[in-house]
């Protein structure tokens, strides 16, 4: 039986891992929301950037957290350059940079395996096996860190696309590409900008990860399925959706302990579920249904 503070250590769990999700997935909904462009390579990025925030922390002893920044502008930096030599010349082709961006994640892993090998790798803190007290329930410090570095991340991005005139030009070219362009908007800059942005928002990830999970170059693919599984929920291009498919997704995740004879090894059954039934189901997202309420409202 479940007491009512088992359920709140399932719920506290449930909403630090959503902060980490929804950061991981931004990234993969803001390229798609730009530029209709499925990013197969966003698993490439978040492993590449777990192994370099272990190389920065071995070569220097560089704390995963300091690491987790200081590959930001690496992969920022490698997407629009990624963007510029190959992606931007065939985005005009689903099936083109479908196949490209997989073919990315290809060689990214298999260059990781010639690198840093098979084995599993971790990187151990001063304080990963430390917990702090929230409100009676003891919870991790690499769980609560992540999550608060997430917050931040995500109000640093609400603030970026509200509030600055490269990222109204980013939401312009997302919502009505045709009008911006007319408009004066730079569209093929502005995309290459967004796919830097949605890199680094993955690799940002890929490091605080780190905190929580070992890892080897086969890293990120299941984290990659669950990024889907999150922005479908959530309507693919709505950045608040993207919020509450990471709370559907990790609600569930941390709640299926609760059915009888549930077992761990399943867990990541959950998201590829929800995946199948919201795109059956529900294909425009979770944030279809308060759309069709309010147009039902109106009239």
């Amino acid at each position: 039986m479940y007491d009512l503070n088992n359920i709140a250590t399932l719920a506290i769990a449930a909403l630090m891992t959503a902060g980490l999700y929804a950061t991981m997935s931004y990234g993969l909904a803001l390229v798609y929301g730009v530029m209709k462009i499925i990013n197969l390579g966003h698993a490439a990025t978040m492993m590449l950037a777990a192994y370099l925030v272990l190389t920065l922390n071995r070569a220097f002893h560089l704390d995963p957290i300091i690491g987790s920044f200081v590959v930001l502008p690496v992969f920022f930096l490698g997407g629009m350059g990624l963007y510029r030599a190959a992606i931007g010349r065939i985005a005009a082709v689903p099936i083109a940079s479908l196949l490209l961006l997989f073919g990315v994640w290809l060689v990214a892993q298999n260059a990781a395996y010639l690198i840093w090998g098979s084995e599993d790798q971790s990187i151990l803190t001063a304080y990963t096996y430390s917990t702090i007290d929230v409100l009676g329930v003891r919870v991790a410090v690499t769980r609560i860190i992540p999550f608060a570095l997430s917050l931040v991340m995500l109000a640093v991005l609400r603030w970026f696309l509200g509030s600055t005139d490269l990222g109204r030009a980013i939401r312009a070219v997302s919502q009505e590409p045709t009008a911006a362009r007319l408009s004066g908007i730079w569209a093929e800059r502005t995309s290459m900008i967004s796919f830097g942005i949605g890199t680094m928002l993955s690799a940002f990830a890929g490091g605080l990860l780190t905190l929580i999970f070992s890892f080897t170059p086969d890293f990120g693919g299941v984290f990659q399925l669950k990024s889907f599984a999150i922005i479908v929920l959530g309507g693919l291009e709505s950045f608040p959706g993207v919020l509450l498919g990471s709370l559907v997704l990790s609600g569930a995740e941390s709640f299926s302990i609760l059915i009888p004879g549930w077992r761990a090894s399943l867990v990541n059954l959950l998201a590829f579920g929800l995946l199948v039934v919201t795109l059956v189901v529900l294909p425009g997202g979770l944030t279809s249904v308060r759309l069709r309420r309010s147009r039902r409202t109106s009239s």
